[in-house]
């Protein structure tokens, strides 16, 4: 055992000089490195200038320019002519995809066709009112779910597409005003000979039964005026007419509120059905926010200066492997 112990010593000894050499040959790598690196930049430093001009000016001119905006339209399809604005939406995406500024300009009525890249329509999920006083909607909804997720079975194109309200979404490069984008866009999908038929009816039956609705209500209010008239005689002649909410008053009371809710509905009804694609609210010229947005101007450089960087570290490699072939 007295042997041992100075052998385990000098095996320690041993490694902790292995471990410093080994640091100091890390650390005088990293020197080295530093050096040759600043001697790049002294060599190239008239290359490495230019190459950050050239990246700031052209970020800079690309950070004017490359911006993109979205639009949004919030619409009513009336008529049943859901499935016909998605038609129409892409008819325009495919002419976009084709380049076809002709169409986008002369029948759309765009005036800078080349300026939108995208047109989309999505459903807004407003389960409520696809159920209000729909129960078969109602039923579809539970039979649908039954299978499957109820989230999905709401976002699904056979539910989605009967929402009362739909997004479409456009995309441009540059800002726009609803003059020259919005309005000849609206005026497009609202041109339709088979659904400004069905709108002339549809309009005119909601009409008449405002004006059904009327006559029911001034017919009610004739039976409450004689009621009246007859209560106040009754009273004349000290006699007391007591009506509970079980007596007939009450019934024409409340019919008579019923009617005038109806009437109300149909009024705004009316308001909405005088077009076939009703905008309810339109908002221009929201920027998209990027990663590159705005930072491409100290982007360019950096991506230029490593650029310069690997072609010269390439162009060594190369002719240092050709010289190793050649031995």
């Amino acid at each position: 055992m007295s042997t041992k112990v100075p052998q385990d010593t000098e095996d320690q000894e041993v490694d902790l000089d292995f471990i410093s050499k080994k640091i100091g040959s890390f650390f005088e790598r990293i020197n080295r490195s530093i050096f040759s690196s600043i001697q790049f930049f002294i060599k190239n430093w008239v290359i490495v200038l230019i190459l950050v001009g050239v990246g700031f000016g052209l970020g800079m001119f690309l950070d004017q320019n490359q911006k993109s905006y979205r639009h949004e339209i919030i619409v009513a399809p009336n008529f049943g002519s859901t499935d016909y604005l998605y038609a129409k939406v892409d008819l325009i995406n495919s002419k976009i995809k084709e380049n076809d500024t002709l169409f986008l300009k002369e029948v759309v009525g765009i005036s800078d066709p080349k300026n939108l890249k995208v047109i989309e329509v999505k459903p807004i999920a407003d389960v409520y009112n696809f159920i209000q006083n729909k129960p078969e909607n109602f039923e579809l909804i539970k039979l649908m779910a039954e299978d499957g997720d109820i989230k999905k079975v709401l976002e699904e194109n056979v539910t989605s597409k009967n929402y009362n309200y739909q997004t479409l979404l456009l995309f441009t490069n540059k800002k726009v005003t609803e003059e020259n984008l919005i309005t000849p866009l609206l005026k497009y999908l609202n041109t339709s000979d088979y659904y400004s038929k069905l709108q002339k009816v549809v309009y005119h039956n909601v009409e008449l039964k405002i004006q059904q609705t009327d006559s029911i209500i001034q017919q009610i209010d004739g039976i409450l005026n004689n009621l009246s008239n007859s209560s106040k005689g009754s009273l004349k002649n000290d006699k007391l007419i007591y009506y509970n909410e079980n007596t007939q008053l009450n019934d024409i009371i409340k019919s008579k509120n019923d009617f005038l809710n109806e009437r109300a509905a149909h009024k705004v009804e009316l308001i909405g059905f005088d077009k076939i694609i009703k905008e309810n609210n339109v908002i221009l010229n929201l920027q998209l926010v990027k990663f590159a947005n705005g930072n491409l101007k100290l982007l360019l450089p950096f991506i230029f200066i490593l650029g310069f960087i690997f072609l010269r570290f390439f162009k060594s490699f190369y002719k240092k492997q050709k010289h190793l072939a050649e031995l």
